[in-house]
């Protein structure tokens, strides 16, 4: 996020240094294949976020997904080395 009122945010930078990387985006593919298998799995999942109950979003096992509001899944920190600090959050 910018540091003043006035800077404006550059996604392309932010693309070239953090997502465009090859764990990003596994990570990012890992997050949208459980949407689609909740979604598929007749979970109401509009307007909603997926969340990973132990913070990895490549593991789609069923007993780690679930669905919660985005104020819910946002709401606590995560650490490079610890992921979530609450992962049952």
């Amino acid at each position: 996020m910018p540091n003043s009122k006035n800077a404006k945010r550059n996604y392309r930078k932010e693309y070239d240094n953090y997502h465009s990387s090859t764990t990003q985006k596994k990570n990012r593919a890992g997050r949208n294949a459980a949407r689609a298998k909740l979604k598929k799995g007749g979970a109401v999942v509009k307007g909603k976020d997926v969340a990973h109950r132990n913070g990895n979003p490549r593991d789609n096992r069923r007993a780690n997904l679930t669905v919660k509001p985005a104020s819910k899944n946002r709401s606590y920190a995560r650490t490079r080395t610890a992921g979530k600090r609450n992962p049952r959050a």
